[in-house]
């Protein structure tokens, strides 16, 4: 199977676990989180509308994934994810997004390769030592020893959370999802 070419239908779909309940709601700590574009960025001082996925981590196609991935609820598809956020760049920021981001635990360095293969347009942030995870108890599973985060996309105000998607799945849709929130927030 590759990175980009995901039959859904045959990947479990993750469960509303109740992991990300809390934050609805939530300012964003002042946790300063090193980016992809060689910027530090705190998230709590964010002026605006900002978007942010939280996935568990970019495969890279010359390195394997992680024992029994595919098996496991939601880790499979972030680089789908992370391609449609950039196939709907100029389109969140029609909507008025100001900033947006992807966040996984791995380093800068590996997020690095990704934004270069995945020509991104937006820069990746590194909770690689989970000052972040612990400080808003976001949902993590475990794989191959790694602490992961559950995918999850916040929408913020001012830096307070206004939306939370939870769980994300397909994750390829994520993008269209937000743009239609962003389009009707109080629609269902």
């Amino acid at each position: 199977m590759s990175l980009t070419s995901v039959d859904w239908t045959t990947i479990p779909a993750p469960r509303d676990d109740g992991g990300a309940a809390h934050l609805t709601g939530l300012a964003m700590p002042p946790v300063a989180l090193p980016a992809t574009d060689g910027r530090t960025v705190d998230l709590s001082a964010l002026p605006g509308l900002a978007v942010i996925y939280i996935y568990p981590m970019t495969g890279r196609p010359d390195r394997p994934l992680p024992a029994d991935w595919d098996a496991t609820p939601g880790a499979r598809g972030c680089t789908p994810q992370s391609c449609a956020y950039r196939d709907h760049f100029a389109d969140l920021r029609d909507r008025g997004v100001d900033h947006l981001f992807g966040l996984s635990t791995q380093t800068t360095a590996w997020q690095a390769e990704a934004v270069s293969r995945l020509h991104l347009p937006y820069p990746l942030l590194s909770d690689a030592d989970l000052s972040l995870t612990r400080a808003l108890n976001l949902p993590t599973f475990q794989a191959d020893g790694m602490t992961l985060l559950k995918r999850c996309t916040l929408i913020l105000r001012d830096s307070v959370i206004s939306q939370v998607n939870y769980p994300v799945y397909p994750p390829d849709q994520d993008a269209a999802r937000v743009l239609a929130w962003l389009d009707d927030p109080v629609a269902p």
